[in-house]
């Protein structure tokens, strides 16, 4: 998959409809903060069928992620998505990324691996 694949998946996945979100961001002087308020604001990109990814797509969209080309905006809409798979795949990539993320996206890798974890958990243990 490439960048420009990845962005016409998402703009056909999207032109069905988008999840619906309730979303509140307060302004703050506090950089992390500022930066926690902007992954819960990116969440505005899911499509309505957000967690309908197959196994191929999740692997194909860790790949492009990992990409050192891939840009810094595409890897944030990937890390959104992939943070709401309840996968194994979509947790093992997003485990593997948080030990070695991006400078700019230390917080989204962090706050995508907390929700991925949720996602995936039952009865309050994780599947892996």
């Amino acid at each position: 998959m490439t960048e420009k694949e990845f962005w016409l998946f998402l703009k056909d996945a999207v032109s069905k409809g988008r999840a619906e979100q309730y979303i509140a961001v307060r302004d703050t002087g506090d950089p992390q903060i500022a930066e926690v308020g902007r992954y819960i604001g990116s969440h505005a990109i899911l499509p309505k069928d957000y967690q309908d990814l197959s196994k191929r797509e999740i692997v194909n969209m860790g790949r492009l992620l990992f990409n050192e080309n891939t840009s810094i905006s595409t890897k944030e809409a990937l890390l959104i998505l992939l943070a709401q798979q309840p996968s194994r795949e979509a947790l093992t990539i997003l485990r593997s990324y948080y030990w070695q993320p991006d400078q700019e996206l230390r917080v989204f890798a962090q706050m995508a691996l907390d929700e991925c974890e949720m996602w995936n958990q039952t009865g309050g243990m994780p599947l892996i």
